[in-house]
């Protein structure tokens, strides 16, 4: 089992020049061997079998012409060249994602990912937009877990909502307090003042740590209210079925970008899936094509007229009333009984 552990650190003034220069180092040889590869793939892009023949640029390659490199950490340099390779197969396992892009000097949040020589730790040093540094340390270990048999009575299904976070198959509302709504007026406020401030100036710096302080802040209640959710559905429950959905794709599509980013839908899940594998529980993903809301959970017939403006509905074959997303909840449910084997 892989667990991450996180830590807020407060290096010296040198060790923060190392780390900062090594934040840019990572970035330069990441943006040079993306250049190389999209350089190589627009040449070859007609041709699938001449591409993959094709060998890339290496960060060993760039420390012979820039030998600045030689000062930082190169496993964080071999690093940058793994994220890249996944990134780049990423891009050919489903090219929605769009290609790998390069990283921006002035991106608020800066990373960088290295090993211990045994190969079982890894870590990674960030630098927030507030000037915080954390490092994160991933271990791997062999847990002995007891597996836990669900049962029908211990599933919980959870049905997204874009305006309470979820219902779940008990027909009760998540009511996800907000957070990002709640501070979006003294957000606006902060921008405003932050285009302003002349660039380069003492002001804009004080404006722009003003203005990441509150997103910030926005983040960490968000990460709080969903880390204590996901450990009380945890402990309550032996196994949560939950759907596949496409989040990204849902706030573009249906232009909630506000609220889908601001509930952490996906972030609940994530935390979910860790804490029960940790007590021997489980997280069943129902396909996003599954129809949860479509179907009468009484009768099982399909109301394939229904649309995302109908709240309820009225079942034409059993007659059965009901509510769009605790109907959905309860088929998501008994579709994860039924992966289960306890249907």
């Amino acid at each position: 089992m892989k667990k991450a552990f996180k830590y807020r650190i407060y290096p010296s003034a040198e060790q923060e020049i190392l780390i900062n220069k090594t934040f840019g180092c990572v970035r330069f040889v990441y943006n040079r061997m993306l250049a190389n590869r999209k350089e190589t793939y627009e040449q070859f892009k007609d041709d699938k079998e001449a591409l993959k023949q094709q060998k890339y640029l290496l960060p060993a390659d760039f420390k012979k012409e820039f030998e600045w490199l030689k000062e930082v950490d190169s496993l964080a340099l071999a690093n940058a060249q793994l994220h890249l390779q996944t990134a780049y197969r990423n891009f050919f396992r489903d090219q929605s994602v769009g290609f790998p892009k390069f990283k921006s000097k002035h991106h608020d949040k800066k990373s960088y990912t290295t090993n211990n020589q045994g190969g079982t730790i890894r870590l990674m040093d960030s630098k927030t937009p507030t000037g915080k540094y954390y490092v994160s340390v991933l271990v791997e270990y062999e847990a002995h877990i007891k597996p836990v048999a669900p049962t029908t009575e211990t599933v919980f299904g959870l049905d997204y909502s874009s305006k309470s976070l979820f219902v779940d198959s008990q027909g009760n509302h998540a009511d996800y307090p907000k957070f990002y709504r709640q501070a979006e007026a003294k957000l606006k406020r902060a921008q405003r003042k932050l285009s302003k401030r002349k660039k380069g100036s003492q002001n804009r710096e004080k404006q722009r740590l003003k203005v990441a302080k509150l997103h910030e802040k926005v983040a960490n209640q968000r990460k709080d209210f969903l880390h204590k959710l996901s450990r009380q559905i945890a402990n309550a429950h032996t196994a949560v079925a939950i759907e596949d959905l496409n989040m990204r794709g849902m706030a573009q599509g249906l232009r909630l970008a506000k609220s889908t980013n601001d509930n952490g839908f996906g972030m609940l899940k994530t935390f979910l899936a860790y804490k029960l594998a940790e007590e021997g529980k489980q997280l069943i993903v129902i396909d996003q094509w599954f129809p949860s809301s479509k179907r009468c959970r009484f009768c099982q017939k399909e109301n394939k007229k229904l649309t995302l403006a109908d709240r309820t509905w009225t079942c034409s074959h059993c007659g059965a009333e009901l509510d769009r997303d605790e109907n959905a909840a309860i088929n998501i449910k008994n579709e994860g009984c039924r992966i289960l084997g306890i249907a």
